[in-house]
């Protein structure tokens, strides 16, 4: 039940090598373990951000190819008892607009061992929904935020919803969704002058800030290396104002690499709540100019229910025809191991004959 995009599907599934040990976990060939499962709720969104879909949106996913409630709950809890996982991060396309959300939240925090549960979104609505998100189980957000100036973010998103963001932002750090993350990604000549200002504000906030490297996933492949801002632009930008020291610690699967700022050039004080015991911290995820492939601990489920052995696989496994075709949880589990026994070293972006994934980014998921 392994499809590769674009092609008809193979069946009988994943083939079983027999070179694969006995590990009931999801072990792949290169000694990697994933433990975090990343969770695309639907392939919707409310905003049109330039570097993922056109202003027009895209084609959505019909709702019947969509995983149900009680097949997605059947799925985690597969993956938490079975297979080890240990930390959800539920994702979209915006995975506020997928109805009953609470609902599923809830179901994966009374899973047994609990699992760390956490929610990437875009902002709009959070305000009057932290406290429930919060309520549900959910233990901290991610914001996707780009820009701090209200045009610049109706030029990026193709809608005026900035105070929208600002405002969820507010009330998810209220509704103690702690420690609330900004992700940001620039773009060259949009919001690229920009760095030092989101840091700023995160750290008066009591936010951590996540630079993010423009990726090859926008639907309408129109991604340029050459135009992309790097991991080493980005800190170039950041130490123009502050003193960024390499934190040091073992990052381990996270994709994050991060910095403590120590302090700003101009010996003003860093404007930060409260006095924490440690430096505040900055992030930089370079999935392109740094991968860090080979700590990678991650596993992918799709909305339609297909498991995804990396961000930018073109292949992927259909579990929900499984579901649909009366499998048990053990001949699922079986299925997803031998899924990630076969994930690549890399992503391959650097190779000669990388291929952007088919799906775009808000159908995979973050």
């Amino acid at each position: 039940m392994t499809t590769q995009l674009g092609l008809p599907t193979l069946r009988g599934g994943p083939s079983r090598d027999p070179s694969r040990p006995a590990d009931t976990r999801l072990v792949d060939g290169f000694g990697r373990v994933a433990t975090d499962l990343r969770i695309s709720l639907t392939d919707r969104c409310n905003l049109r951000c330039t570097y993922c879909m056109p202003a027009e949106g895209l084609d959505w996913m019909p709702r019947d190819e969509q995983l149900t409630d009680d097949e997605l709950n059947r799925l985690i809890a597969v993956a938490v008892h079975e297979l080890g996982i240990e930390e959800l991060r539920f994702t979209g396309g915006e995975p506020m607009l997928r109805k009953g959300l609470e609902n599923v939240l809830s179901a994966a925090s009374a899973l047994h061992p609990r699992p760390d549960i956490s929610l990437t979104t875009n902002g709009i609505g959070l305000a009057r929904r932290a406290g429930a998100l919060a309520a549900a189980g959910v233990n901290r957000l991610n914001v996707s935020m780009d820009t701090l100036r209200p045009e610049r973010f109706a030029e990026i998103t193709r809608r005026d919803r900035l105070q929208d963001v600002l405002d969820g932002l507010a009330a998810a750090h209220a509704a103690g969704l702690r420690p609330v993350k900004i992700n940001a990604v620039l773009l060259r000549g949009v919001n690229d002058d920009e760095a030092a200002d989101l840091l700023e504000f995160a750290l008066a906030h009591g936010y951590q800030l996540r630079f993010i490297e423009q990726m090859p996933l926008d639907a309408q492949h129109g991604w340029r290396r050459s135009e992309m801002i790097t991991a080493e632009e980005i800190l170039a930008r950041l130490e123009e104002r502050f003193v960024l020291r390499e934190s040091g610690e073992d990052r381990g699967g996270a994709p994050a690499e991060k910095f403590e700022v120590l302090g700003r050039h101009d010996g003003a004080p860093l404007r930060t709540p409260g006095t924490p015991d440690t430096a505040p911290t900055v992030g930089v995820i370079a999935s392109v100019t740094r991968p860090f492939c080979g700590a990678c601990d991650r596993t992918r489920l799709t909305a339609d229910g297909q498991v995804r052995t990396c961000l930018f696989a073109t292949g992927e496994t259909d579990l929900r025809a499984m579901l649909r075709g009366g499998a048990t949880d053990a001949e699922i589990a079986d299925t997803w191991r031998y899924a990630m026994w076969g994930k690549k070293a890399g992503h391959g972006i650097d190779d000669p004959g990388f291929l952007q994934p088919t799906r775009p980014m808000s159908s995979i998921g973050g």
